[in-house]
């Protein structure tokens, strides 16, 4: 009998080490950082940032008229008809994709959009970056005396898809690339493949943040169309190839981001912006402008 009790008792206390030991070696899960940016928008770009499943996020964006246009007549733009601005509502469907539609001032934009960050930068650097894909397809509200006497609904429709990577490389730096396509199905043009505007756009882009507080940060924005001559469709090409750029400074908390700055471009949707902007950065032609982010967590 007391045989069959030490046997007990030493198989008990070596399944007892070994499970102590097992639990000892196993390491903990290397989890992804907190957000880098406050909004899944930062100026006119979009981040890498998804907000968390079933979380509902309202933007309200607004770009007022050029600054040095008019002066004082037009209280440096903040008067002028030219403003423009855009209404959306996005929803995450998890923690990772994002689905969302807005509606844009200028030409009436109904877009639709997608976003799904596939890959997450990691606590302990087990995965150094972050990666974005976004995409939208918006669709041209104007009446139907603009797209000419061919008209069909389908040149209403123009595409956007852009690659993002990130890295925050502190509490006080986050820094992200973009890589993008534009695609009119109907754009202007005076004479076919002779003068006009091309059907798609290749662009970059970058932006950063750098926060000083918990609650302030300086953001800058760049993004540029890429003239490539072998893609050109017309001999006289009327895109203006012009840069955006944009400098703000954003207050947030956990369900609110506003972001109040310069920039150039005076559209929102992203395509538009790539395809025809001619404000011109090298002229000072900016103008103000802000960012609204609301959200609501179910």
């Amino acid at each position: 009998m007391k045989k069959i009790v030490f046997i007990i008792l030493g198989l008990y206390m070596s399944f007892g080490m070994a499970f102590a030991q097992d639990t000892e070696t196993e390491k903990p899960k290397d989890r992804p950082i907190r957000a880098p940016f406050e909004s899944g928008i930062l100026i006119d770009n979009q981040t890498t940032v998804v907000p968390s499943k079933k979380t509902l996020e309202m933007h309200i964006q607004h770009r007022f008229g050029l600054i040095k246009s008019s002066g004082a007549s037009d209280l440096w733009g903040i008067y002028a008809p030219s403003a423009n601005t855009r209404m959306g509502l996005n929803y995450s469907i998890t923690d990772d994709i994002m689905l969302g539609y807005g509606i844009t001032r200028k030409n009436m934009y109904n877009e639709f959009q997608a976003k799904w960050t596939f890959l997450k930068q990691t606590r302990k650097n087990t995965i150094p970056i972050t990666l974005t894909v976004y995409g939208n397809m918006a669709i041209n509200g104007q009446s139907d005396d603009v797209f000419g006497d061919d008209y069909a609904f389908a040149d209403r429709m123009s595409y956007f898809g852009q690659f993002i990577a990130g890295r925050k490389f502190n509490e006080w730096f986050s820094l992200e690339l973009n890589a993008s396509f534009t695609h009119f199905n109907s754009v202007i043009s005076t004479e076919a493949n002779i003068t006009g505007y091309e059907h798609d756009v290749i662009g970059l882009g970058g932006h950063m943040r750098f926060k000083f507080s918990p609650q302030s940060s300086i953001l800058i924005m760049y993004t540029t169309p890429l003239n490539i001559q072998s893609m050109h469709e017309n001999t006289n090409v009327m895109n203006a190839w012009k840069s955006n750029f944009g400098i703000a400074y954003e207050v947030a908390t956990s369900t609110h981001a506003f972001q109040i700055f310069i920039s150039t471009a005076d559209g929102i949707v992203p395509q538009d912006i790539y395809m025809y902007n001619e404000a011109d950065l090298s002229e000072t032609e900016f103008r103000f402008g802000f960012n609204i982010t609301r959200l609501w967590n179910f």
